[in-house]
């Protein structure tokens, strides 16, 4: 071998092996430069597949996984960057990378594809989404009533800080009781409280508080604030929605009965499915029908088309909004047209969780009370949601042989010779039916006979048929369309047949179908005034008959004119025949074709139709339901709202367009959450809500569990741990006690779900009994009071000042649920406009307007001037935290209010000339002699309704400490 080539060898064989690619310094450049303007964050990436995150780049896009580890040649980002047709080659409109940069991707495939866990994935492990852990409890001083406080005290430790000392006693009561009932507490209720020696007299009021009706009036409200729960619709026109109440009274019980919160979430989702014995789980239903309705696009545009569709799709992004938002904080409805800029969410998931709701509208549905009936109505109901779906044949699937008997055996006969004694002109029309025309006699007998091969025969069937060129229509032929039916015969074979049991679809008042075969003549079966319609009357046959010639004679022997316009006669051999039964015209059509000559066709719609009718006997035999305004899948159309009856189909949407559909999407959940989503049946509509709220409910799902113990934290201290209860996302806050956080939320699994024991936890912890007494040193570290050094000083808010100020008043009406009172004076709506509400005109002393704020009536557009001053919640938006302003206009508004003046005079009625009563009522406590010395003297001069409206005016009064 020569010198040089073993030089070469040489030189060959002293090379190391390349050094393992680093996907920071050899692939995350190229991808950064070649690839993330088409598959980035920005705009839509092409395909749903994005290479700036690692959890959606292994996830893939439409086409399923393009990274295999391992498994360049089986990875689709690998050999789209070799694919010879350039314009499949990937980066495309681009140049090639060079061989060496498409090698670095190779390789770093082939070697296990790693990707560290950097910044450019640190949004799928943002803070909301790592898996929930309990930490361990710090261990402090002797200040720590409970763990919570030690968490707290840990925190103030790190900074130096101290809390504050306890409140009175007190303020503690007003605090708690404000904070659990929306009420003060009566002035006998405080002499008691203080009265009380027992170490746990704190405790006990806190029991007493959880365990009164009042809880559940004053936390559901805080409920439909989050939901944006109204009694109008909304939009342009507003139009009531009367049955929306049985909802908010549904939200009242569950927090008052303590339903665990995993139950509260799946009743609200899909309680209709999961809980079917349960009246609730419809009316809990109402959550999801909460927003708001476009009622101009839904009830009177055209299916199918563009508008029609884009209200569809808003609807449905309402749903999900509100559900995703309430019960995961995330804002999941910032990708309806684009990837989320910001969290791990996709597009294709937003629309999966759309297709969740895509079998549904909001419409009332029925429901009851006794749950017996209410399982029977709801089977009946499903049956009949079923019978309008189905698409295969339901003659092996009918419930009972009656129902496929009914459906095949009734016969028509084909008359074979028809006479009028009286000369009358009979005539055989296609139907089989016999048309009298000419004469119309006082009186007149028909005779008709005709040929059954039906063996058995068990019963007749007479039509009176209606007549488009009669009077009326008839059935009979005299002028005003009455028909009197003297006789009723039947020979078999010649012989008589005996008839019993007779029934008829109307019966005139004193003329019933038993008078046509009582053999007596001067009695007869009437139609009046049900004329201009078909009737029809059933006689069963004592014994029955086989085939052979039969002969019926009718008689019209009573009054005058009276003539049987169009009759037809059909025979069944069921055992159990049908009573009486109008068929509609295409029914109609197909029972006049012998039995045995129908079409299996033919035979499943006429079978489908007796069953149809039969589900609707039983539903019209039921007491008459109630209606709750919910989530719904079959209800009667109105105008061009018509139900949905199964799920429709979901298109990811480009730029959120509905004129530019992709691909379908399935229904789905969060990728970012590791829990699966369970789906038994993707063409079942309520499986679809069913595997949602339990993918919602799953103990893993981290997300569920710390906001639902944030979002109670923010109701008891004006701030949770998070303050964006609806946003754990990376533009919503970070907790400002994680660890707290994360133990709250394992400590409410581990006990059930039990809202109440949350609340008990947290109202007897010494962090909440500090007084608000202010700290100049901290505040200059912590303005906020982030860390709770002291307890926040909380303004009331609209109902509970609106609520004490009747208790206080005296006027107070403490009935529970029932349906809004309108608190307004209010005209009935023009159907082509807004309602007309006034609440300048309404009675402040009608007693409607006694009752508590969580009964009021709601317009989402027309709010009330006096509550809304007060930072009400606008319930056209979801409001997971209510502005606390002070302002010049609620101080107007406290002192001139039409409610205020007139409360004011009831209060200054109800203690009379003594300063002392009012303070008692009013704060709670004596006053000094100063105030009692300076208000005595106001009210002497201005009188005691002044001096009251005076005091409820006051910074003690607006506030707690």
């Amino acid at each position: 071998m020569k010198p040089r080539a073993l030089l070469v060898l040489f030189l060959l064989g002293s090379q190391e092996p390349p050094s393992k690619v680093d996907f920071d310094r050899d692939v995350r450049p190229i991808l950064q430069a070649s690839c993330l303007k088409c598959h980035g964050a920005e705009g839509k990436p092409k395909g749903q597949f994005r290479l700036d995150l690692k959890a959606l780049a292994f996830k893939g896009g439409v086409t399923g996984k393009s990274i295999l580890p391992g498994n360049s040649k089986g990875s689709r980002l690998y050999t789209l960057l070799v694919d010879p047709d350039d314009d499949a080659r990937m980066p495309q409109k681009a140049p090639a990378l060079s061989r060496e940069k498409i090698d670095l991707v190779r390789r770093w495939i082939d070697e296990g594809a790693a990707w560290p866990d950097d910044g450019a994935a640190a949004a799928a492990k943002h803070w909301s989404l790592r898996p929930l852990m309990k930490p361990a409890v710090p261990k402090v001083g002797p200040w720590a009533r409970t763990p919570v406080d030690a968490f707290i005290l840990a925190r103030l430790g790190e900074k130096g800080f101290t809390p504050a000392p306890p409140a009175d006693p007190r303020t503690l009561l007003r605090r708690i009781t404000y904070d659990l009932a929306g009420l003060p507490p009566t002035a006998e209720e405080m002499d008691a409280f203080l009265a009380d020696p027992a170490p746990d007299a704190y405790e006990k009021a806190v029991d007493r508080l959880l365990a009164s009706p009042r809880y559940g009036e004053r936390w559901a409200r805080h409920w439909l604030d989050v939901i944006h729960y109204a009694d109008t619709h909304g939009h342009d026109q507003d139009r009531p929605r009367p049955d929306a109440w049985p909802y908010r009274d549904y939200v009242i019980r569950s927090f008052n009965d303590d339903t665990p919160y995993a139950r509260f979430v799946q009743e609200q989702l899909a309680g209709d499915v999961l809980f079917p014995g349960d009246p609730r789980g419809i009316v809990a239903t109402g959550l999801i029908a909460a927003g708001p309705w476009d009622e101009s696009s839904q009830m009177h545009i055209m299916a199918d088309t563009v508008d029609k569709k884009i209200a569809q799709n808003l609807d449905r992004d309402d749903m999900v909004a509100v559900t995703m938002s309430t019960f995961v904080s995330t804002t999941v409805h910032c990708a309806r047209c684009h990837n989320h800029k910001f969290d791990p969410v996709l597009q294709s998931e937003h629309y999966a969780l759309q297709a969740c709701f895509a079998g549904v509208d909001r419409a009332n549905r029925p429901f009851d009370d006794d749950p017996a009936v209410n399982r029977r109505r709801q089977e009946l109901l499903r049956r009949k949601t079923e019978l309008a779906v189905r698409k295969k044949s339901l003659m092996d699937s009918l419930p009972g042989p009656e129902i496929r008997e009914e459906a095949i055996a009734w016969t028509v006969l084909d008359p074979a010779t028809y006479v009028s004694s009286a000369g009358a002109t009979l005539t055989k029309l296609e139907d089989h039916s016999i048309l009298s025309s000419g004469e119309r006699p006082e009186s007149d007998t028909y005779t008709i006979t005709a040929r059954c091969d039906l063996g058995g025969v068990t019963a007749v069937r007479l039509e009176v048929l209606t007549v488009d060129d009669l009077p009326r229509k008839g059935p009979g032929r005299q002028d005003n369309g009455n028909l009197h039916l003297s006789e009723f015969r039947v020979l078999v074979d010649g012989n008589p047949a005996k008839l019993q049991n007779p029934t008829a679809d109307f019966n005139q008042e004193g003329w019933t179908i038993a008078h046509a075969i009582d053999g007596k003549i001067e009695t007869a079966w009437g139609i009046f005034p049900e004329i201009g319609k078909a009737h029809v009357a059933v006689f069963e046959l004592k014994e029955s008959a086989g085939p052979g010639l039969l002969t019926f004679i009718l008689e019209q022997k009573h009054g005058r004119h009276h003539l049987i316009a169009r009759p037809r006669l059909s025979v069944t051999a069921a055992p159990r025949p049908v009573r009486v039964t109008t068929f509609p015209p295409a029914i109609a059509k197909i029972a006049a074709i012998p039995s045995a000559q129908r079409s299996a066709a033919e035979k499943n719609e006429i079978a489908a139709w007796f069953y149809g009718r039969q589900i609707e006997k039983e539903l019209a035999a039921l007491p008459a339901p109630r209606m709750v305004y919910g989530a719904a899948n079959d209800f009667a159309p109105v105008a061009k709202f018509t139900p949905a009856r199964v799920p429709r189909p979901i298109f990811l949407l480009r730029r959120g367009d509905v004129t530019k559909p992709a691909d379908p999407v399935a229904p789905g959940a969060l990728s970012c959450v590791e829990v699966p989503f369970a789906l038994a049946d993707a063409e079942d509509e309520g499986a679809r809500r069913a595997a949602l709220a339990k993918w919602i409910t799953d103990p893993k799902n981290v997300l569920a569990w710390r906001s639902i113990v944030n979002r109670v934290w923010h109701y008891h201290f004006g701030r949770g741990l998070v303050d964006t209860p609806n946003d754990f996302g990376r533009m919503g806050g970070t907790p400002t006690h994680p660890e707290l956080l994360d133990w709250l939320a394992s400590w409410f699994l581990e006990n059930g779900g039990s809202l109440k024991k949350l609340h008990r936890l947290i109202l007897t912890s010494a962090v909440y009994r500090q007084s608000s007494r202010h700290d100049p040193r901290f505040a200059k570290e912590d303005s906020g009071n982030l860390l709770l050094w002291r307890m926040n000083r909380l303004r009331l808010d609209a109902e509970q000042v609106r609520d004490g100020v009747l208790q206080l008043s005296g006027k107070l009406d403490l009935a529970m649920g029932g349906p809004s009172v309108k608190q307004f004076h209010f005209e009935d709506p023009n159907p082509d406009r807004t309602p007309k509400v006034d609440y300048a005109k309404y009675d402040v002393d009608h007693p409607d307007n006694f009752r508590r704020s969580i009964y009021r009536y709601l317009f989402r557009t027309l709010p009330d001037p006096f509550m809304d001053s007060l930072d009400c919640a606008d319930a056209s938006q979801l409001t997971p935290v209510r502005n606390l302003s002070v302002t010049a206009l609620q101080a107007m508004a406290m002192m001139n209010d039409r409610f205020i003046v007139r409360q004011s005079e009831h209060l200054a009625a109800r203690v009379g000339d003594r300063v002392e009563e009012l303070y008692r009522r009013a704060l709670q406590r004596a006053p000094t002699a100063e105030e009692a010395s300076s208000l005595s003297a106001y009210a002497g001069k201005h009188g005691m309704a002044n001096a009251c409206r005076l005091l409820l005016n006051g910074n003690e009064f607006m506030f707690l400490d």
